[in-house]
């Protein structure tokens, strides 16, 4: 089993492990930040219209019928996953934000109320059963489904993935879950309001202080950062993103050679 050490990133300072570097600030106006893709194109949601901007111009989806967005999966910039928590309903789109696929969870057989969906990979999606409170890995294209994991008795905070693992927050604990099914681990944190998660490299935010868990089971030290409110946030590559409403303030994170 994978082991995790938690750190509390506090100020900015060189740390025996890594470093984060002083931040860029870029000014933004939006009502949710999303991200950034493999190719250096901007996700936002303004109202309910999905924002994506980059060097190949500025693109737009929107359904109003559909409600407001709860999820924008951004992990495959040919595949974003777009999530109606309100309708059931997961929109698949091409990198115009063309719509590619609509799955109406209302239609199926095996009808489930769902609260996330997110990209799995090889036409799969990760799914947490609102209804039987366990995580799922539905196959659109043949119409099956995994039950990855048993009933989670507490509430889903929030919950970030990848295409092998999962990772739930709940109010007392982070689960991780692989996508073959079974849990891996289970780590005991209290009060976490957010999760992120890149490289099985999770930050998790609490109070407005940001937590780590790290796949190492050496000692890593304290680092710090300035104080910025958090609205939203992403872990991409070597870069942390955090959103306060009018910037994006962009954190280098660099580990030091040995």
């Amino acid at each position: 089993m994978k082991r995790f050490i938690f750190l509390l990133i506090l100020c900015i300072q060189p740390a025996v492990a890594q470093t984060i570097e002083t931040p860029e600030q870029t000014p933004l106006d939006v009502d949710q930040f999303i991200g950034y893709d493999g190719y250096d194109n901007l996700y936002t949601i303004t109202g309910m219209v999905l924002n994506k901007k980059g060097d190949a111009g500025v693109f737009r989806f929107t359904d109003f019928q559909l409600g407001a967005i709860s999820s924008v999966d951004i992990i495959n910039p040919l595949s974003v996953v777009v999530f109606y928590e309100q309708t059931n309903i997961a929109v698949l789109l091409d990198n115009k934000l063309t719509e590619i696929e609509r799955i109406n969870f209302n239609l199926l057989e095996d009808f489930a109320n769902i609260s996330t969906a997110r990209n799995a990979g090889g036409n799969k999606l990760w799914l947490f059963n609102a209804d039987s409170q366990q995580l799922e890995v539905y196959n659109y294209r043949l119409n099956t489904k995994n039950i990855i994991s048993l009933p989670i008795a507490e509430i889903v905070t929030d919950q970030t993935s990848n295409f092998n693992y999962n990772f739930i927050l709940t109010p007392t604990t982070i689960k991780v879950y692989t996508v073959f099914g079974g849990i891996i681990t289970s780590i005991a944190f209290k009060g976490g309001e957010k999760i992120i998660e890149h490289n099985n490299r999770i930050l998790v935010v609490k109070d407005s202080l940001l937590y780590e868990t790290l796949e190492s089971g050496s000692s890593v030290s304290t680092l710090k950062t300035t104080q910025i409110s958090i609205q939203d946030l992403q872990l991409s590559k070597d870069f942390l993103y955090i959103y306060d409403r009018k910037n994006v303030h962009s954190f280098a994170i660099k580990k030091p050679k040995n």
